[in-house]
């Protein structure tokens, strides 16, 4: 396999994949609304999905490094997800909907960071150059974001699941061309786990993605129900999608540099001081050009928060835990901060509305970033002089 084709491949598969998820995840709260869920079940549903994810993930992840059958465990969520979505607009009962996002959640927990291992593992000696791959996902969620959302608005929400089925079908095929890093280095699953959480700086950032993850969430479960409050129209929310999607492709290609410039610390920096503000104007502004503008502001959240963590997952990673290791950071956002993003969001949203819940949630944000700008220089300090 030559150079080129290992950048191709990556990038073709971020693209599919995030496409499907574009088509798929803005819908749910909408599609759960629609067949007369409560605020309560609704918050249910947000917040349990990740905290089984937060199992899977390191859990199918940790049986791929151990096997080192990365692929099969590759395939087999993929293809779980692609069935269990395309069953979804058959159900109407809270019950069953909770039954298949359990499983759901916990089969598709490791694609993610399984992509993101083979990604690294491809690129070899450039692996400074994971954003630009990465920003394939951008690209496909920019690009079928508003697509999806035309379709969607002139056919009905089970047309999201439908779209998702296609890409992530796609998405699979390509897969299947992907390699993995094999190390013969390794100790025990649960030495690897411990010499990953002593780290205490490692563990501080773990924390704060824990907070953008909560505050990711409001978002990524809320957006579109907010913009439904304020009777924006579906063609409407899938271009304030698509802008928010574009603002990430400068950050992803010029990641290498942003890391070089900033370092992982200075980027969760950024990362934080970008969601704070972003939740807070859309607190302050709900006019549709309001939030179109604030959705540009998007570049600067999710995107350099994930190329530093994964960046310094894969710089702490013992040997031979490398998708675990990605797991882990992933789970800080996606396990836990999206659990209580999406059980706390549903309850502000529902009870306060979505000003309130997008204030409370950025605010919150800021004061956490303050307290980390306090400690983390406390913390290397410690270490530098106990190292002495």
């Amino acid at each position: 396999m030559n150079d080129k084709t290992r950048k191709i491949l990556p990038f073709a598969f971020y693209f599919m994949f995030f496409a499907g998820m574009a088509s798929f995840l803005p819908y749910l709260v909408l599609y759960y609304q629609s067949i007369g869920f409560s605020g309560a079940q609704i918050g249910l549903l947000a917040a349990i999905s990740p905290l089984i994810a937060l199992v899977g993930a390191p859990f199918l992840t940790g049986i791929a490094d151990t096997t080192h059958r990365h692929r099969l465990v590759m395939t087999v969520s993929l293809a779980a997800m692609v069935v269990l979505i395309v069953i979804l607009p058959f159900l109407k009962v809270f019950l069953p909907v909770l039954i298949l996002i359990l499983l759901y959640s916990f089969i598709s927990a490791p694609s993610n960071s399984l992509a993101d291992s083979a990604a690294i593992s491809m690129l070899g000696e450039e692996k400074h150059l994971y954003g630009r791959v990465r920003m394939g996902g951008t690209l496909g969620w920019g690009l079928i974001a508003p697509f999806a959302a035309i379709l969607v608005e002139k056919n009905g929400l089970p047309w999201a699941f439908w779209i998702f089925a296609l890409f992530m079908t796609i998405a699979l095929l390509i897969s299947q061309k992907f390699f993995y890093t094999r190390s013969e280095e390794r100790g025990s699953f649960r030495h690897g786990m411990r010499a990953l959480f002593v780290n205490r700086k490692f563990t501080l950032f773990l924390f704060m993605a824990f907070i953008c993850g909560s505050a990711f969430a409001t978002v990524n479960n809320y957006f579109f129900a907010y913009m439904a409050q304020l009777q924006i129209s579906e063609s409407n929310m899938g271009l304030a999608l698509g802008l928010a999607t574009v603002s990430e492709i400068p950050v992803l290609f010029f990641a290498d540099r942003l890391l070089i410039r900033f370092k992982p610390r200075g980027l969760l920096v950024i990362a934080m001081t970008a969601t704070g503000l972003r939740l807070i104007l859309f607190s302050l502004f709900t006019s549709l050009t309001g939030i179109l503008v604030f959705q540009l502001i998007n570049g600067f959240t999710f995107p350099a928060l994930w190329v530093a963590g994964v960046s310094y997952a894969s710089e702490n990673a013992p040997a031979g835990l490398s998708a675990t290791a990605q797991a882990v950071f992933g789970s800080m956002i996606f396990g836990f901060g999206a659990a209580a993003g999406g059980f706390v969001g549903g309850i502000l949203l529902e009870s306060l509305g979505g000003q309130w819940m997008y204030a409370i949630f950025g605010a919150l944000t800021l004061v956490m970033l303050a307290v980390y700008m306090f400690i983390d220089p406390r913390i290397t300090s410690h270490s530098t002089n106990a190292g002495g």
